[in-house]
């Protein structure tokens, strides 16, 4: 067990052009103990996303199940999301933000995927009366039912970072942000990444679940 445990590993970012997403590629990226970084994308990186240890799998996700080889990877992080202004629908968002990553975790599994590690929102949960939250939480327990030997779920509140659109409600948190409990406090995309790459390293089985608050407190370069 302990020579499997030395294996480098081969990890897969879904959304890996979002803020999430980016910051996730970019530490596994250099990270030593990674042999390959899998971007799911719909369209190509950034150059300074790329990287001799960077690999580019672009389709538009209704053609990402038409790949399984694509999946063959140790550890899967999915940042995948939108939000209801951009969907149009709740239709549309429930595919992006439910259907997506449920069909990735379900294909990465059978290809034998050990980790799946999901960024998902702060007030996730299933019986929600909202319905950005309760899609969230169903994703959530619909993960949790697959059987992964380890899932960590990353329940950020409002993401801090460099967008390339503007948000209303990330920009009022920025300048609010301080009067807010900590449950709530706007949290780094940076942060979310350290720690979620930290939890796949320590890949401890079962769930675990990484709050708004234990997210805020993780060091990133």
């Amino acid at each position: 067990m302990a020579i499997e445990a030395k294996r480098p590993r081969i990890a897969l970012v879904a959304g890996a052009t979002g803020l999430v997403g980016r910051k996730c590629l970019r530490i596994l990226s250099n990270d030593a103990a990674v042999e390959e970084v899998r971007a799911l994308v719909r369209r190509p990186l950034s150059a300074d996303l790329t990287g001799p240890r960077v690999r580019q799998y672009r389709a538009a996700f209704d053609e990402v199940l038409n790949n399984p080889d694509w999946f063959h990877v140790h550890w899967v992080f999915c940042a995948l999301g939108t939000t209801m202004r951009k969907a149009g629908s709740q239709g549309a968002f429930r595919r992006v933000d439910y259907e997506y990553p449920l069909a990735i975790a379900k294909l990465a599994l059978a290809q034998g995927a050990c980790h799946f590690l999901l960024v998902s929102a702060v007030g996730a949960n299933a019986r929600s009366n909202f319905f950005y939250n309760r899609v969230k939480g169903e994703l959530e327990d619909a993960v949790r039912a697959l059987g992964y030997p380890s899932v960590t779920i990353a329940r950020p509140s409002f993401l801090l970072g460099k967008r390339q659109e503007w948000r209303f409600g990330e920009e009022l948190a920025k300048r609010l942000g301080w009067i807010l409990p900590s449950r709530w406090r706007p949290v780094h995309a940076a942060q979310v990444a350290t720690a979620l790459v930290n939890a796949a390293h320590e890949s401890k089985p079962g769930v675990q679940i990484l709050e708004n608050a234990t997210l805020r407190t993780a060091v990133y370069l």
